[in-house]
């Protein structure tokens, strides 16, 4: 794949930093934690399940305090969490995992907790947006001034990010929850979003393919008629996101794009949605290398939060 080219001096020089730092990856299925300076120096790293937020975060603060004493203190903590959250440094809940259906979840004050319990500073934001921030620094989009970070997982999370900062508004893009064209006559399936029904999660997502197929995804064969089924609306989503957002590059995550015949068949599928509009040769003869796997896999968040984390350093 090609990458752009960075002014890797100054940029270095501006905006990155090396410091030891810590990591965590706040997933609604697990937490990974990890402390480093990068991915060729992650000194000690741990992963267990999301259980409820008082045992979670406490093996959150077991771990760091257990590496302080090896390591010394980290310079900061970034917190790459699932949402919806509140990420703005000036609100009241600042820090919180605030509406998520995750049973226990909701209002906990993520963050807060980490921060108090330690007394080092906290950058705090989605996981999507984090694990974006880790492939800007590391891996598939280098180089690039905007991109998207898209995982299709349990969920459908997505992050947009302008000079390798995330972007924010009310609270934070929510991808997964566009709506989508459906038709009712092809796929009856009603969608599983709590919220939203029918929306590009509820249609989506891994728990979707598996409620609607009666089978998860994963024991699905690679030409069962779920998987065109599948590129079928991620395609519709990305033709959303060309058309708005105008990305220079789109990387897929997740655990659902770990099927490889998965990646060929969204790509023909936006061309033929697009139909020609979009006139840039990254779409025209570049498909291969403009909608792409992360190159930094699952480690894309922890890493993510290494950068967010020693942006604070930087003052960024």
């Amino acid at each position: 794949m090609e990458k752009a080219t960075r002014n890797t001096t100054s940029e270095k020089e501006g905006s990155m930093t090396d410091q030891y730092v810590g990591g965590i990856e706040a997933g609604g299925t697990k937490f990974v934690c990890a402390v480093g300076t990068g991915p060729d120096d992650v000194r000690a790293e741990v992963r267990f399940p999301t259980t409820t937020p008082d045992e979670t975060i406490g093996r959150v603060l077991t771990f760091f305090r257990e590496q302080e004493e090896r390591f010394g203190a980290p310079a900061a903590i970034g917190i790459a969490s699932f949402g919806p959250l509140d990420p703005d440094p000036a609100s009241p809940t600042f820090g919180y995992i605030t509406s998520t259906p995750k049973p226990h979840w909701a209002n906990v004050d993520l963050a807060g907790a980490i921060r108090s319990a330690l007394g080092v500073p906290i950058r705090f934001d989605t996981d999507v947006n984090i694990a974006g921030l880790g492939e800007w620094r590391w891996g598939a989009a280098q180089g690039l001034d905007n991109f998207i970070y898209l995982t299709i997982g349990t969920g459908i999370g997505g992050g947009v990010l302008i000079d390798g900062k995330p972007v924010h508004g009310l609270i934070h893009p929510e991808l997964g929850h566009i709506p989508v064209p459906h038709d009712w006559t092809v796929d009856p399936y009603r969608g599983r979003c709590p919220y939203h029904g029918d929306c590009f999660e509820g249609m989506a997502a891994g728990p979707a393919i598996g409620e609607r197929w009666g089978r998860p995804a994963v024991e699905l064969a690679p030409d069962h008629p779920a998987w065109e089924l599948e590129a079928h609306y991620l395609a519709l989503a990305l033709h959303a996101f060309i058309c708005t957002l105008s990305p220079k590059r789109i990387i897929l995550g997740g655990g659902v794009m770990e099927q490889p015949q998965l990646f060929p068949l969204v790509r023909r599928k936006v061309l033929e949605h697009l139909n020609g509009y979009v006139r840039s040769p990254a779409i025209l003869t570049g498909i291969d290398s403009y909608i792409v796997p992360p190159e930094l896999g699952n480690r894309a968040g922890v890493l993510g939060a290494f950068a967010q984390a020693q942006q604070v350093v930087v003052g960024q």
